[in-house]
């Protein structure tokens, strides 16, 4: 099966940085989508960022213009590159993979990723503190 290792957490005071790494056990190019998601105590996960199976990336609104995803397929790792933190990006953060597929989303027959994704790392916990 594919697994995940996190990697970069820590306590960073807010205005700072931290990038997180993701390393993946099997080859992520064109045929797995790929995202960062998290979840505070008390509320539910979000999807943080992610890279679609065509390298289309997508983020929440609440991190856009802070974060950036990128992957290294040659490296087999996805990265979370985190400025400008803030206490309420404060949670769990943990990688995701999955295989595309053809699904249909919205009544639309497409090829991509449907949420959840089937493979999930343990998480690296990211605290911004004040």
């Amino acid at each position: 099966q594919v697994q995940l290792v996190e990697s970069g957490g820590g306590s960073v005071q807010a205005g700072g940085s931290l990038r997180l790494s993701c390393a993946v056990s099997e080859y992520i190019g064109s045929r797995y989508c790929v995202g960062w998601f998290r979840q505070a105590p008390g509320k539910e996960r979000e999807e943080v960022a992610s890279i679609d199976n065509n390298d289309n990336t997508n983020y929440a609104h609440s991190v856009k213009g802070r974060f950036t995803i990128s992957k290294d397929n040659a490296r087999n790792t996805l990265y979370l590159q985190m400025n400008s933190l803030k206490p309420e990006d404060t949670a769990m953060y943990y990688c995701a993979a999955d295989l595309a597929r053809i699904a249909v989303v919205g009544g639309q027959q497409r090829f991509g990723c449907v949420a959840p994704f089937q493979y999930w790392g343990q998480g690296t916990q990211v605290t911004v503190s004040s």
